[in-house]
């Protein structure tokens, strides 16, 4: 009985090795011939390339290459200036120089700078900065700016004989603005004809601004008979200014409305006041210069640019920099806006 069990048990084993020595025989042969397949599908495909088409496939490596290194370069410098603790804004914008980077609406914006358009060519080196904050430009040695400010009802009663002795060479005043609401009620600033009327005995140079909330033609014909009215009066040698701004932290009646129709108000109330023998002006943010306003349709018009950084960061002209809301000024009380002309306003 033992005996026969031991002869049983061989038998299967020699039946085990067989199977699995013709498994592992099938395996093979199925292997190599898939690489046959495979070796006969790359001859079938082998395609001839022209030295044109190397190239190209080399250029197009070198470009890919190029953007990876690139990339990772941006990446170090984004990483850098944020542990050295600038703002994002200012660190983004080094990574994205031919872009306007700003943050606007909760989110982060780039914008391609447009070649059309006019650029400024100012640099820091030429600009010196006094010790109560008053900025200064300088072209070879010789200083070429002219100190200005602007104002309104809410800065009260101006001593305009200390405004002049303070050095301000030319302000711009408040003629009125149109309400935010739904009725957009045009309001004239209480304090237009006292400050003009300051300003030019004391020899300051004046020029006007409106800030606008007008969506239609109608009225923005409305703020501009309120604002010929209101100057033909006095001596008004500056620009003659349009303020565009977007209303923050308060729903503007035109912060809705489109690129489109808000250039072409802008427009219209350029060519008016310059058919009515004044010099136009568009006072303009980075947001509005950058994303509401179509520059190119506006380039013949001077621009007053309000930006409170220490640099030369926003590309296109302009001839007034408005600085500062936080200058001291003789004569002011409390807080004013600082300007700086780069060339004289006025006739000389």
């Amino acid at each position: 009985m033992k005996k026969a069990l031991h002869y049983t048990l061989c038998l299967l084993g020699c039946l085990l090795l067989i199977v699995m020595i013709i498994y592992f025989a099938v395996s093979l042969y199925l292997k190599m011939n898939a690489t046959r397949e495979a070796d006969s599908d790359l001859i079938i495909t082998e395609k001839m390339y022209s030295q044109e088409e190397l190239d190209t496939a080399i250029q197009i490596a070198i470009v890919e290459e190029r953007a990876k290194v690139t990339l990772g370069d941006g990446l170090q410098t984004l990483k850098s200036h944020l542990q050295e603790g600038t703002t994002v804004v200012q660190s983004l914008r080094e990574v994205y120089p031919n872009e306007i980077v700003l943050a606007s609406g909760g989110r982060y914006h780039f914008i391609p700078i447009r070649e059309d358009l006019a650029k400024n060519n100012y640099t820091e080196a030429n600009m010196s900065v006094l010790e109560n904050g008053e900025i200064q430009y300088f072209e070879d040695e010789a200083l070429t700016s002219h100190k200005g400010i602007d104002v309104s009802k809410h800065n009260g009663e101006i001593d305009w004989q200390q405004v002049a002795a303070d050095g301000v060479e030319f302000a711009f005043i408040r003629v009125g603005n149109r309400g935010y609401g739904l009725e957009g009620k045009l309001l004239e600033d209480t304090m237009f004809d006292a400050n003009m009327t300051g300003a030019l005995q004391a020899g300051v140079k004046v020029g006007v601004y409106f800030y606008t909330q007008a969506v239609n033609e109608q009225e923005m014909q409305e703020e501009i008979d309120l604002v010929l009215r209101k100057i033909a009066p006095y001596k008004v040698e500056c620009p003659v200014v349009i303020d565009v701004e977007k209303v923050s932290g308060a729903e503007g009646r035109m912060n809705s409305i489109s690129v489109e129709e808000r250039t072409k108000l802008t427009a219209m109330f350029c060519e008016q006041i310059e058919k009515a023998g004044y010099k136009p002006m568009i006072y303009q943010n980075m947001e509005m210069g950058a994303m509401m306003l179509d520059l190119g349709q506006l380039e013949q018009y001077e621009k007053w640019f309000a930006y409170y950084n220490q640099d030369f960061y926003y590309p296109y002209a302009y001839s007034v920099w408005q600085y500062s809301d936080k200058g001291t000024v003789a004569g002011i009380k409390g807080q004013v806006d600082l300007n700086i002309s780069f060339k004289p306003l006025w006739e000389e």
